[in-house]
């Protein structure tokens, strides 16, 4: 994962002071670019411990097309509490935990009358797409809707993906994340469409090819940069490989709907210690 290292020292070494919505204030870039061969390991940040558990529940709730904290939070995962409080939720009318049309909406009812689940299914138009006309270039799926954004506590940050199918059997992903947390964000975003492009290929009878993961505004929070320079100060390990365990009959999209964490085996994690930082809300 030296892509990542390289990503924050370009931060640090070419970022402008900004102010933002939290309040905290971020050393900022606009427009940086990496990429993943998939087939030389799973990507996961080695210079600290990322909690895999989590960024694969976080995935499979996108894609059940849950927006309740509540489901998340079943599976064990905590991280997207701060935005679901009384107080967050209040602002919007909703009640304690209901998010509003975020990720799984947007991915499973794109345009539909939340909380309906009446618009457009982009996984499956997805899946259905690459089975049918793998040559298309309208493999994409949109996280982003002008009509809701401002009516939610925090629209995606990632945007929109977008598969390529090669050769007729190797399937790459192009991420375009509009705004990202370099330090707590990042290292979940790369792991979580790494795994979901991994899965995708998976349940489409296709080989892993790139990640490639395009940013806008890239930025580092000023209460994290103490914890970047330890995490830079740190050498990386070799990356792990991901394998699927009972995957067989997971095929197509009630496949990819139906995986679970026990399918997914991270082989040869090695990783330093936790690094804390703030979550800025």
């Amino acid at each position: 994962m030296r892509q990542y290292h390289d990503l924050l020292r370009h931060i640090l070494a070419n970022g402008v002071r900004h102010e933002d919505r939290t309040g905290v204030g971020t050393i900022s870039t606009f427009g940086y670019q990496t990429r993943f061969d998939l087939r030389e390991g799973f990507p996961i940040v080695t210079t600290k411990r990322v909690p895999f558990r989590w960024v694969a529940e976080e995935l499979f709730w996108f894609l059940s097309g849950s927006t309740n904290d509540a489901d998340l939070q079943a599976r064990g995962v905590d991280i997207w509490e701060e935005w679901a409080t009384p107080e967050q939720t209040a602002r919007f009318g909703r009640d304690a935990g209901d998010l509003g049309p975020v990720y799984g909406y947007l991915w499973r009812s794109f345009g539909g009358d939340y909380p309906e689940m009446n618009g457009v299914d982009q996984i499956a138009r997805l899946i259905r797409e690459i089975e049918t006309n793998p040559n298309s270039r309208r493999l994409i799926v949109t996280g982003w809707n002008p009509a809701t954004c401002d009516e939610v506590a925090l629209p995606p940050c990632h945007t929109l993906f977008h598969f390529k199918v090669e050769n007729e059997r190797t399937l790459h992903c192009q991420l375009y994340q509009r705004s990202a947390d370099a330090f707590l964000g990042v290292p979940f975003n790369i792991s979580s469409y790494a795994l979901l492009t991994h899965l995708v290929a998976h349940v489409c009878g296709l080989e892993v090819g790139d990640f490639i993961h395009t940013f806008g505004d890239l930025h580092i929070y000023s209460n994290h940069v103490d914890q970047v320079n330890e995490l830079l100060s740190r050498e990386p390990f070799e990356l792990p490989t991901l394998a699927l365990a009972d995957a067989e009959k997971l095929m197509g999209l009630d496949g990819l709907l139906n995986f679970k964490f026990e399918n997914l085996k991270l082989e040869n994690y090695r990783h330093h210690g936790k690094i804390a930082a703030p979550v800025a809300v």
